[in-house]
């Protein structure tokens, strides 16, 4: 692969995991969301893809289907399979901030991102140094809805996309991790969303809804 396409194809890469990140901002319906990260995961895969093909490394082929499996294919039905179990609610009917604000706010953690990554960039002057901001961004991005979505399942997205973005900035960084800790990383989060799986099953059975602030009323 010659250093242009190269080039081209890692930010194409990047700015994929940019645009879907900025997009769970911008949309409410759970399904879309959903749908959204299942392309993140898509975009992530291609990112390890190109980094495999440059670096002629077998392992990272390995771990970029891996990748591929679980972050656009396996997450994604687990996600959809809470959401089919959630009951009625189908949107984030009362986020704590609105669509406008949450994209401005977006656009501000970029330029934090940047800002925070510029001694790095000067440590590490390579395409794959200069995209490290982009991981940084959808880090704090998927961080910014955890933490001002309402709904359950907003803010299991949320939490994954924060992942998909340490992940990004890993492979970023390092020009691939190993094998091993990419899969004791995967795990981990498959892990936790079948215990969110769960825990979103039963808050439904139990009391009827999974938005919080339902479940705060009727604990007050």
């Amino acid at each position: 692969m010659s250093q242009s396409l190269y080039v081209q194809l890692l930010y194409l890469a990047c700015g994929g995991l940019l645009l879907t990140s900025v997009l769970v901002l911008w949309r409410r319906e759970l399904s879309v969301l959903i749908r959204v990260f299942a392309v993140q995961g898509l975009a992530l895969a291609a990112l390890v893809a190109v980094l495999a093909a440059h670096e002629g490394s077998g392992e990272l082929w390995a771990v970029a289907a891996g990748v591929l499996v679980l972050r656009a294919c396996v997450l994604p039905y687990l996600v959809r399979r809470a959401l089919a179990s959630a009951g009625p609610a189908r949107r984030e009917v009362r986020p704590v901030v609105n669509v406008a604000t949450s994209l401005l706010v977006a656009a501000a953690l970029t330029l934090l991102a940047y800002a925070v990554c510029e001694p790095l960039l000067a440590l590490a002057p390579s395409p794959s140094g200069h995209a490290i901001p982009v991981g940084v961004t959808v880090a704090l991005i998927g961080f910014f809805v955890l933490v001002t979505r309402r709904h359950a399942l907003s803010q299991l997205v949320g939490f994954l996309l924060l992942d998909n973005g340490i992940t990004a900035v890993g492979f970023l960084t390092t020009a691939g991790v190993g094998l091993v800790v990419e899969l004791g990383v995967s795990l981990d989060v498959l892990l936790a969303v079948l215990v969110l799986q769960v825990l979103t099953t039963r808050m439904r059975e139990t009391f009827g809804d999974t938005d919080l602030d339902e479940l705060r009323e009727l604990h007050d």
